[in-house]
This record gives C-alpha cells, sequence and structure tokens, in this order.
C-alpha cells in the first residue's frame, strides 16, 4: 500500500538508518562553529529532525534544541525517544516560531525535498529570521550530479533488526527523471508480511544555485565546503555542506 512520504516510515526508519554518523557530522559542524567564533553551546533549532537522531547530538553536546519536522508521524518518534527536548510541527518554507537561536540545522539531505529554488529560498529564508545576529545555519544538500547518481545500482536493500523483536526488509529503488529534473526514490518496506510503499522526490543543488539563494535570503557570509575536511567542493562532489553566517540584525 503506498503511503504518503514519511509517515509509515517512521516507525522503522531508526531501524533502517541505523548506521547513519549522526555523531560525526554533529562533531563536523560544531568544529566549523566553534572555530568561527560561535560559542560552544547555546540555543539551537534542528529543521526537518526526522525521528530526533541529529537533534540528540547536539543535546548531547550541550545545546539547548528544539526539533521542527513536518512529519508528525517522525515527531512521534522523536518525543518517544527524546522526552524532554521540544518538538514542534512545522513546514520549512513557513515556520514562525517567535524566537531566534545561536545556531539552525538542517542535515541528511533534508533540503534537497523542497523540489523549486522558491520553495529553497523560502525555508532559508525563514532559516535566516530565526537567527540571532553572528548566528550559524548548517545544512547539506546532495547535487544535481549526487541525485542522479544516489546509490550504485540504483537500489539498496537489507534487514535491519526492530527494538524488541522482529525486523523490517526493506527495497528502496532510485532512478532518475531527466524531463523533471528530480531523483525519485521508491521505498519498500516489509514488517511481519505487511508492507507498504513511500515515494520520495529530491532536486539537487550546485553551489552556483545556492549561493543567489543565500543571498536573496539575507545571508551575508558563507562556506559551502566537503564533508569531512571541509575541502572546496569539486564538480564530482555528490554532496556540499553550507554554513551561512547571520552578521546583522534582520527586522
Amino acid at each position: 500500500m503506498q503511503q504518503p512520504p514519511f509517515t509509515a516510515l517512521a516507525a522503522v526508519y531508526d531501524a533502517i538508518m541505523a548506521d547513519v554518523e549522526y555523531d560525526h557530522w554533529a562533531d563536523f559542524v560544531l568544529t566549523y562553529a566553534r572555530d568561527g567564533g560561535l560559542n560552544t553551546t547555546g540555543r539551537a533549532l534542528d529543521l526537518a529532525c526526522g525521528t530526533g537522531g541529529f537533534t540528540r547530538e547536539l543535546q548531547k553536546a550541550g545545546w539547548q534544541v528544539t526539533g521542527l519536522d513536518a512529519s508528525r508521524d517522525m515527531l512521534a518518534e522523536a518525543r518517544r525517544r527524546l522526552p524532554d527536548l521540544t518538538f514542534v510541527p512545522g513546514d520549512l518554507r513557513t515556520f514562525d516560531l517567535g524566537q531566534t537561536f545561536d545556531l539552525v540545522t538542517c542535515v541528511f539531505d533534508s533540503l534537497n525535498n523542497l523540489l523549486t529554488p522558491a520553495d529553497l529560498e523560502a525555508a532559508l529564508g525563514r532559516a535566516r529570521a530565526h537567527l540571532r545576529p553572528g548566528g550559524l545555519l548548517a545544512f547539506d544538500v546532495n547535487t544535481r550530479l549526487g541525485v542522479q547518481d544516489l546509490w550504485d545500482g540504483g537500489t539498496i536493500e537489507g534487514l535491519a533488526p526492530l527494538p524488541g523483536s522482529g525486523e523490517v526488509h526493506y527495497h528502496w529503488s532510485h532512478h532518475f527523471d531527466d524531463e523533471a529534473g528530480l531523483g525519485v526514490v521508491q521505498a519498500l518496506c516489509r514488517v511481519e508480511g505487511e508492507e507498504f510503499i513511500e515515494v520520495h522526490q529530491e532536486r539537487g543543488y550546485d553551489p552556483a544555485d545556492l549561493e543567489p539563494l543565500l543571498a536573496e535570503a539575507g545571508f551575508e557570509r558563507w562556506d559551502i565546503v566537503e564533508y569531512p575536511d571541509y575541502a572546496p567542493p569539486t564538480p564530482e562532489t555528490p554532496r556540499v555542506w553550507v554554513f551561512a553566517w547571520a552578521t546583522e540584525a534582520r527586522p
């Protein structure tokens, strides 16, 4: 049975993504932030937080974290895992929490789910509006090449144990829609004989696409780099990390 993106997947997401290096990503982000002069702890907003994998790493590093996601199913899992943190529903393009943060993050190519440059610019503008002067936005995106060649062979498949008992069998296939310029993932999962399918779409964004959008969103300076060594990206880079500073107060 086909389900909307990030609904049924929420219950098995952490099992499938057990090997994601959220801790290394957090160290990468916080090292850059510290070297750039940001306080080592403060108030952080984790956008598209999902089930809270990266949110938890920020909390472990001493940050006071709020998580935001459009999927109430993913947020339910996040609240179950991290009951002492604040999680709120919100659309990346329109959210307004009425407060500012020292650090705003959005990881695991979440912004690639915004399928037009206008939507991405809106999300960057909302992130900018939630940063205090001197605050930092950190996010990663798949490039156009990265979305086109997401996985070798176009398929990933496996079995992952679920908490308590049981396992999830997953078979995810990827193809690139040349006409639309979108990567399309069909995520099939089977648990105890029952299965569901979610279809996810991503648009790739290269540094040349990102820079005018960052400027329009109100950022004054930024770095676009590779993980894990902060090297400048090349035309063959499949994913880039962006660190954008809010250096002035905004109305």
